[in-house]
């Protein structure tokens, strides 16, 4: 979240996409662009999914924790802000940074925990992480304030705490100096963990589980911190961000847990790369400190992150909450991709329109050559066979984007990337917000020209074209010959 050198910083300092779905295609969440939340209170921004409903809390600089609750993840940019809990606790009644809400069992039952850091009006060296709990089982409270978190040596300083579940114990990960020496002194800002005894009583002091050792985690100051776990197959993954927050070059790594012990450190192994940076041609810098959230269904992973839209705006309220949906790499590791520029139109984490059960990808099979699936290869289109990596032959069908009566295939592998014609010629490429993409994105599903039981797609801006496969490669024609019918008929499958 912030580092040394930060108080002088400080100093200076989409409609809505309705419709029914078609059947057996995934129910497409309400278009969006980023960011979801704008400024002032939306840097290190929490985001989950519960019971309906969307919920959102971030940094606020002040003695307020506010909280946002809506059904689709494009209505929390109007979404109100509640005061969930207002400060007074001696030595934290400000800067309230980086909240972080966790479902756990306790022992006055299952509760949310709600984790923050504060300190006094005198920003920054007074930071210690808290912990609430609600009365009940609503994100949106009441709560009640159960404590500090006593972490480092002396109550010294920590930030950016968050809950890690393994192996059905709970862990607290949070953000400290290695060497204890406090925010005004310096030394390595890196990654901590703790088991806890109770949602809001550590047992032991906080061990070092990561410094910044990388020169890409050491752009403007030597950082690790804002952990946040992200486990898939078994496997768990602690992602950070990395690097001082007031640099374009903030960014995301991330630890796996490749031991038995999550309490040593010799049990983390970590990842080369950074996972998720700042993209210039995007528009996007400092993209860093989040969280990750599931869709509606459950089928998607989905982050939400905070970033700068300049390379000069620095660690303050300049920053917006952004999200979109992640992937995973064969290997098993996540695939954060690229940070996507705000006048990319995303649709919405799927089921979110209540329709959990519907299928969310699909395979779009040739009708003339049926061991043939339309794939993208190098952004290029075409049917093939034995598609490998698979990813590429995967898409979701979504609400089209110009006319929500018709479809846009939106690539797997490649989020915000859709099937689109260019001089006729089908390829897939990156919405750029405009109408005339919108339009060239958009077809309609109409009975198959060959086959009724079928599918063939017309094109929605050329009525008189619908897209075929001629010598493999896709494209957008005048249909009239058998073959031609042939060619221009497809079924989606799962």
């Amino acid at each position: 979240m912030r580092l040394r050198g930060m108080f002088l910083a400080l100093l200076t300092v989409v409609g809505l996409v309705t419709a029914a779905p078609t059947p057996g295609v995934a129910a497409p969440g309400a278009g969006f662009q980023n960011p979801v939340v704008g400024t002032p209170n939306s840097a290190d921004p929490w985001m989950g999914y519960y019971n309906g409903s969307y919920y959102y809390a971030a940094t606020t600089w002040t003695g307020e924790i506010l909280i946002r609750k809506s059904s689709t993840l494009a209505g929390l940019k109007t979404a109100a802000e509640t005061t969930v809990f207002t400060m007074s606790q001696p030595n934290a009644v400000s800067n309230m940074w980086a909240p972080s809400l966790h479902l756990l069992n306790g022992p006055n039952g299952r509760r949310w925990y709600l984790y923050y850091s504060a300190g006094p009006s005198a920003c920054c060296g007074g930071q210690r992480q808290h912990v609430l709990e609600s009365s009940g089982t609503d994100p949106m409270g009441p709560y009640t304030y159960k404590g500090a978190l006593v972490l480092m040596p002396n109550n010294g300083w920590s930030i950016d705490g968050s809950v890690m579940t393994v192996g059905g114990l709970d862990y607290f990960v949070f953000s400290a100096f290695n060497n204890n020496s406090g925010f005004e002194n310096g030394g390595l800002q890196s990654l901590f963990i703790t088991r806890l005894t109770n949602p809001w009583t550590p047992a032991a002091l906080g061990t070092i589980i990561s410094e910044p050792t990388y020169a890409w985690e050491k752009i403007g100051n030597p950082v690790n911190e804002g952990p946040f776990v992200l486990q898939r197959n078994n496997r768990t993954f602690l992602t950070y961000s990395a690097s001082y927050c007031g640099t374009p070059d903030y960014k995301i790594g991330a630890l796996e847990l490749t031991g038995s012990d999550p309490l040593a450190r010799a049990s983390w192994t970590k990842i080369a790369n950074p996972l998720f940076q700042r993209s210039d041609t995007n528009g996007v810098y400092g993209p860093a400190h989040h969280s990750f959230f599931k869709s509606p269904d459950g089928t998607e992973d989905w982050i939400v992150y905070h970033a700068n839209d300049s390379a000069s705006q620095g660690c303050g309220t300049t920053r917006t909450s952004r999200a979109q949906r992640i992937s995973w790499n064969t290997d098993g590791t996540p695939n954060l991709g690229v940070p996507v520029s705000n006048a990319t139109v995303l649709a919405g984490p799927s089921g979110e329109l209540g329709n959990p059960g519907a299928v969310t990808v699909q395979r779009i099979q040739s009708y003339n050559f049926q061991d043939r699936y339309v794939r993208h290869s190098n952004y290029a289109t075409r049917i093939d066979a034995n598609v490998t990596p698979a990813l590429d032959s995967q898409f979701r069908v979504v609400a089209g984007l110009a006319d929500s009566t018709a479809v846009s295939f939106e690539s797997v592998n490649f989020p915000g990337h859709y099937l689109r014609h260019n001089n006729y010629v089908l390829r897939l490429e990156a919405n750029n917000g405009t109408a005339t993409f919108r339009q060239d994105a958009t077809f309609r599903q109409v009975a198959g020209l060959a086959d009724s039981g079928w599918s063939s797609f017309q094109s929605y801006n050329y009525p008189d074209r619908y897209i075929r496969h001629s010598n493999y490669v896709l494209r957008i024609d005048p249909i009239s010959t058998t073959t031609e019918r042939a060619d221009a008929t497809f079924r989606r499958t799962s």
